[in-house]
């Protein structure tokens, strides 16, 4: 009886190492959001707006292969925001959170100029934090909204000004 509640616990204890040494660390928590580009502009303006229920996914690839090591996706929040769960040190990967898919049919086309945000997922660099913030994925509207030709020339006196 006891040979056997030894021969339990160095499982459990085997287990417990091995389950631990996968994790490697806390976790980080990849935050980021994702925008409808409503004047087609290229860029964030007045009336961007966020879009609820998008879909991304970070992609972490080998360094000399560009193989696939790990992808996870997440889904925006009534912000447009999302929050992703890494597990484990990605220090020899590039990874970067790309956008998958828009609920908003009249914004679903990715905009190229804005459809990748690279984050580290490293201990290994100098920052203590866990949580990494990318860089704002955007979608771009079918047709420019009313109102976008007077926008953007505003910004271009503005540009002229400096």
């Amino acid at each position: 009886m006891a040979m056997g509640r030894m021969i339990a616990a160095a499982m459990l204890l085997t287990y417990c190492v091995v389950v631990s040494g996968h994790y490697e660390g806390n976790p980080f928590v990849v935050s980021g959001r994702v925008y409808c580009d409503t004047c087609r502009a290229g860029f964030e303006t007045d009336v961007t707006t966020d879009i609820p229920g998008a879909m991304v996914r970070i992609e972490c690839k080998d360094r000399e292969g560009q193989q696939l090591k790990y992808s996870i996706e997440g889904v925006t929040n009534s912000n447009g925001t999302y929050n992703i769960m890494v597990i484990g040190d990605r220090g020899d990967d590039i990874c970067d959170v790309v956008p998958i898919s828009s609920p908003q049919s009249d914004c679903a086309e990715s905009d190229f100029r804005r459809n990748c945000a690279r984050v580290i997922l490293t201990n290994n660099n100098g920052v203590i934090s866990n949580n990494r913030f990318a860089n704002a994925l955007g979608f771009l509207r079918n047709e420019p909204m009313p109102g976008c030709a007077e926008l953007l020339q505003k910004y271009k006196e503005n540009d002229d000004d400096a």
